[in-house]
């Protein structure tokens, strides 16, 4: 018996080892790769003549409905050259440092208060081996263009905004609430800050106002009145504590089967700290470790401001990368509480970009998180209405990325710049996510892999649908992509995408056929105020939330919630699509004050200016 034991042993063995085994999965060759679980999970893109790929949880699939938008009815040109935008990122070669990899992002802003949307683009003037003088030489720098009507002026020059050095991030605020937009930019070095002086000059104040001064790795950047005091704070993301040793830049590590260079880890780095810089009658003093939000151990990117609970208070949510991710609660006493893993949010992977928005339409905001390779990206929908809560724990969030096509499509990719916003205007948060590698060319190491981005198409209850290969050249062209906002620059009644090219051309992916359905700009002020100790708004409405709603059913945008990657959409404004409603039934606005004001009967294809206490201005029509 022990004889014939051994045997079957054997027999057995040889049988297992001698069996055919599927092809290893090699991340960044998912489809070619992957022939179990994961691929299951692949979606065909929607056809109006028939059911969509994958149903809903729980149920068949269902037709697209009768008049649908079919996605291919809209087509993005990319239009940078022919609208003025001429620019490029980056000059001369890079080095093989992690600083030079990261960067950079846009801000959208009406800084000249014309009522159409600007456009500020960082830049890296080059390589860190630079000297001084070679950064002062250097052609790459940043640009403030003008948009006079849906063409751009490039008036960097005059403006006093050709900002050098290694740039990461942008966004505008009007932080003295004198009714202009002010600017903040994030580098590799020091931030700085520039004044609005009107008639299109800057001043930077950047030591005068305290936002300066400090040397670091600083990457994103989010405004937001956290203490509702009525002026605006700013929260900065710290990365890496970065530090060339040219004795370890020899070492390198491998990850899937790419030489990566020790220079180019982040995880060979300890965390930056992240700063909350309180605004006190325009000087700003940092309050992150005071107020529970420097988050030492977290390599930061991005962040957004958000109120997640709907209590009133401006919540804040991080993306780390290759540490976890993390969610304050903001409990309106100058503290925050730490409630990362509490709501399930505090995913240890790579995060980059961050979307916020109400994707589900159910009047709750969810976060779309873009990842490293291999990572997939993280749709987190709110689901605290059918979860038990607790003090310890007032949020609740579940990704549901791969329930709904957002997850396993981007094993492949490194994902940056991302956003949800309403392309073809049917009234349902589409998404847009940008690509592009942090792996060298391995022909040129001084090059990186470009990527094809990504656009999700929101078929309702069964989910995404990437359509980027029907969308035009801007999804279907491979590049370096970073950061990347969205803006109607054209006044048309559909938003735009620019998207920042490392080491490239500026890219502008202007929206042909969104307008094809009904659409609402909202446009909200509020007039400066000081004193007293209720709480108050910014002049650019920073955190109002707006609901519209239509026969379709009820939408949710919050001003200012969104920062992509680096980046930053127009302060003080959102669009919403109305699909094929011949009016706004109600449009409901609460205000950072907490006062509320509602209107009714509103018509589709205008923009409406409202400042809080007025009557809306109705401007119908696109030029």
């Amino acid at each position: 018996m022990a004889a014939g034991a051994v045997v079957f042993a054997a027999v057995t063995s040889a049988l297992y080892l001698r069996r055919p085994r599927p092809e290893a999965y090699v991340p960044g060759r998912e489809a070619e790769t992957s022939g179990e679980i994961t691929r299951s999970l692949a979606r065909d893109s929607p056809d109006p003549s028939r059911p969509t790929s994958a149903p809903p949880v729980g149920g068949a699939p269902a037709p697209t409905p009768a008049g649908e938008t079919h996605p291919g009815e809209v087509v993005f040109r990319d239009e940078a050259e022919s609208a003025g935008l001429r620019f490029a990122h980056f000059h001369g070669r890079r080095s093989t440092q992690l600083p030079e990899d990261m960067g950079s992002g846009l801000a959208w802003g009406d800084y000249d208060g014309d009522g159409d949307p600007d456009l500020f683009v960082v830049n890296e003037s080059g390589p860190l081996t630079l000297t001084p003088a070679e950064v002062a030489a250097s052609p790459a720098h940043a640009q403030l263009f003008r948009n006079d009507g849906g063409r751009f002026v490039d008036v960097t020059q005059a403006a006093g905004l050709a900002v050098r050095g290694t740039g990461m991030g942008a966004a505008w605020g009007d932080y003295d609430a004198d009714g202009r937009l002010d600017l903040a930019v994030t580098r590799y070095g020091t931030n700085l800050l520039f004044h609005n002086e009107g008639g299109g000059r800057f001043r930077d104040v950047s030591d005068a106002s305290g936002v300066g001064g400090r040397e670091g790795f600083w990457t994103g950047i989010a405004w937001a009145d956290f203490d509702r005091d009525g002026d605006l704070d700013v929260y900065v993301c710290g990365y890496v504590r970065y530090d060339y040793d040219p004795e370890k830049a020899r070492e390198t590590s491998r990850q899937f089967k790419a030489v990566v260079p020790f220079t180019l880890n982040p995880s060979s780095y300890p965390p930056e700290r992240n700063l909350l810089l309180r605004n006190d009658g325009g000087r700003f003093r940092d309050v992150a470790r005071q107020a529970g939000v420097d988050n030492t151990a977290g390599r930061s990117l991005s962040a957004a401001w958000a109120d997640f609970d709907g209590d009133g208070w401006p919540d804040l949510y991080v993306a780390n990368d290759v540490s976890d991710n993390a969610m304050f609660r903001n409990l309106g006493n100058g503290r925050f509480q730490d409630i990362s893993h509490s709501a399930w949010v505090a995913d240890h992977r790579g995060a980059m970009g961050l979307g916020i928005g109400d994707w589900d339409s159910d009047l709750d905001l969810d976060i779309f998180v873009t990842h490293w390779i291999a990572q997939e990206n993280a749709l987190y929908a709110d689901e605290s209405r059918s979860m038990k809560l607790t003090p310890d724990a007032p949020l609740r969030y579940v990704d549901q990325a791969d329930m709904f096509g957002l997850g396993q499509i981007a094993l492949d990719v490194i994902g940056w710049g991302a956003g949800f916003f309403d392309y073809d205007n049917d009234g349902r948060l589409d998404l847009y996510a940008t690509n592009g590698s942090t792996f060298q060319e391995e022909s040129d190491p001084a090059r990186l892999v470009p990527m094809r981005s990504f656009l999700f198409w929101n078929a309702g209850d069964n989910g995404y649908f990437e359509v980027g290969a029907k969308a035009g050249e801007p999804f279907v062209t491979p590049r370096v992509a970073r950061g990347a906002s969205v803006a109607d620059y054209d006044g048309d009644g559909d938003l735009d995408l620019a998207v920042l090219v490392h080491g490239g051309a500026l890219a502008l992916a202007r929206n042909h056929g969104g307008n094809a359905r009904g659409w609402l700009r909202v446009v909200l002020r509020s007039p400066a105020s000081r004193g007293g100790g209720a709480p108050r708004s910014t002049t650019f409405a920073n955190g109002a939330r707006v609901v519209l709603t239509t026969s379709a059913g009820s939408q949710l945008r919050e001003v200012g919630g969104q920062p992509s990657y680096l980046s930053q959409e127009p302060p003080g404004e959102v669009l919403f699509g109305t699909g094929d409603a011949a009016t706004v039934e109600r449009l409901e606005i609460r205000w950072p004050s907490g006062k509320t004001q509602a209107f009714e009967g509103l018509p589709v294809r205008a923009t409406v200016e409202i400042t809080e206490g007025g009557a809306p201005k109705l401007t119908a029509a696109p030029r």
